[in-house]
């Protein structure tokens, strides 16, 4: 209880920015009120559009802008209405409409702007039933138009308003969030905005002479804001359903004061208003699955990246490897010929002899296996080269079960990541085949360029092209040689007798990839 007998402590901090703030409130209701109509009343719209761009802390001031606007407006009307309607009608609109905005700010922030579209029913429909339950309640005589009537045109009117400005400041308040506003000067984007330029003009210009030739402009315009919202999604709802709604009040007879009602147009602006929020929810959802498929792109090509490093990463440990077999080999090879010309300086010319060949016998037969483990003549020669001098060529031969290969275009173009990947698939493809399936094989691979994406495609088939490659060694090959082509931005296809392995070389890789040669070929192996 100690704030009973100690009290309550208020600090108020005024702040003149804040004050700027609400006077620049204020001017901006009373600016749009000059040109708004009972269907179209663009108060409401600031009035959420102010809510949603500034923060709660600031709330206060708007309160104040709002109740100053509403002070000037209705000071004149106390005597015909009375001052409690003009102190309560006041100050009781733009809270509810706070409370609207705070419960919904969560939800538009994390679950999409789709969300907007229920903040403006809400505020719509609690400021028409304060208006009118206010009326009915303080006015000494109490209006005489039909209820149902009345809230359906002031729902309809701020609805619309809300809608038309706040997918703007919407916009206004995420211009950086990353989006490509490049693609906005395409011209399908350009022509969409100029039909619906010129579809509002014709339609205000046609207002004076034919009913039935404005509503039907009206009407059409709703394409092109179509169009733009099926391909830029929110964004394109969020600047093609204010452009809309704003060309079709323009052209509303009006009777020049400000909340006149035209009873002709209120028909076309229902439908606007039905079109607007389906664009609108369509742009949203758009919007989502565009980003749910961008961000599962990225995190495929994520995915591809890592698993690129990783067999870029494992290269380099096998080529250290080699390194060291190969220094141990020509240490081997040294303490050899050194015991050799021992053995002729005390006249042992046979042994001597004998233990040469033998030496290098084995060292070539070392050498050939070392080049399995890492293929070092890929670095100096390329890929096709490569396969015909390394150890892997004389394993193949030796089962006299492949043909002569078929090698077209320039491996030397494409990098050494993309080269040595290509070597590990095609070297487990036909291990595979030689393993798992019976006759002769035959290898094809083609280099090539499209655009400015290179490329190489692997064929491993059986020689007999009327055989087909059993289930087991579809799925044996699916499992293991999937891995490096994904990685690459490729794929592996099965048809009938072979295998075709497709392998990309995009620019991103080759600028990821540039310093490889030096990295992967120290001094020494070669």
């Amino acid at each position: 209880m100690n704030w009973w007998t100690n009290g309550i402590r208020l600090d108020v901090r005024i702040r003149p920015a804040g004050l700027a703030l609400a006077a620049l409130y204020a001017l901006a209701c009373w600016a749009t009120r000059q040109i708004s109509l009972d269907q179209f009343y663009l108060p409401a719209g600031i009035r959420v559009a102010a809510l949603l761009l500034c923060p709660p802390r600031l709330w206060g001031y708007l309160i104040l802008g709002e109740y100053a606007y509403f002070a000037q407006m209705r000071y004149p009307m106390i005597d015909r209405y009375g001052l409690p309607w003009v102190v309560l009608a006041s100050a009781c609109l733009i809270p509810a409409v706070a409370l609207v905005v705070a419960l919904h700010r969560r939800r538009l922030a994390t679950c999409g702007e789709a969300w907007m579209l229920s903040i403006a029913a809400w505020a719509a429909l609690a400021t028409a039933v304060l208006k009118l339950g206010l009326a009915h309640l303080l006015w000494p005589t109490p209006p005489s138009d039909p209820i149902l009537g009345t809230a359906i045109r002031y729902v309809l009117g701020d609805y619309i308003a809300i809608i038309t400005v706040v997918p703007l400041a919407l916009l206004w308040s995420r211009r950086s969030a990353g989006h490509d506003w490049s693609s906005w000067r395409q011209w399908p984007t350009l022509a969409s905005l100029a039909a619906l330029l010129v579809l509002g003009s014709a339609a205000i210009w046609a207002g004076a002479s034919s009913d039935p030739a404005k509503t039907s402009l009206q009407l059409l315009m709703a394409l092109p804001a179509v169009v733009l919202t099926c391909m830029h999604g929110w964004r394109g709802a969020a600047l093609a359903v204010p452009l809309l709604n704003m060309l079709i009040s323009v052209g509303t007879p009006s009777s020049g004061l400000p909340g006149s009602f035209d009873e002709r147009t209120f028909m076309t602006l229902q439908i606007v208003a039905v079109a607007g929020t389906a664009l609108l929810a369509l742009g949203s959802r758009i919007s989502q699955h565009y980003h749910h498929h961008a961000h599962q792109d990225q995190a495929g090509r994520q995915a591809a990246d890592f698993s690129r490093n990783a067999h870029i990463a494992n290269e380099m440990d096998l080529r250290q490897r080699a390194l060291a077999l190969r220094r141990i080999a020509d240490d081997i090879e040294t303490s050899l010929g050194e015991t050799a010309d021992l053995l002729k300086l005390h006249g042992h010319h046979e042994p001597a002899r004998r233990l040469l060949g033998t030496a290098t016998s084995h060292s070539r037969q070392f050498r050939e296996l070392t080049s399995m483990v890492y293929p070092a003549e890929l670095e100096q020669l390329g890929l096709y080269l490569a396969l015909q001098a390394s150890g892997i060529h004389q394993a193949w031969d030796a089962t006299d079960r492949l043909g002569r290969h078929q090698l077209q275009g320039d491996p030397c173009q494409l990098n050494l990541g993309l080269q040595l990947a290509t070597y590990r698939t095609l070297a487990e493809a036909v291990s595979l085949l030689l393993n798992g399936e019976r006759g002769q094989i035959q290898v094809r691979a083609r280099c090539g360029r499209r655009g400015t994406q290179r490329g190489i495609v692997v064929t491993v088939g059986l020689l007999d092209r009327y055989r087909t490659l059993s289930d087991d060694t579809v799925a044996l090959a699916r499992r293991r040689l999937s891995a490096r082509p994904i990685a690459y931005g490729g794929r592996v296809d099965f048809r009938g007798n072979r295998i075709r392995m497709l392998l990309l070389d995009s620019p991103a890789h080759a600028e990821q990839d540039t310093a490889l040669p030096t990295r992967l070929a120290p001094h020494g192996l070669h």
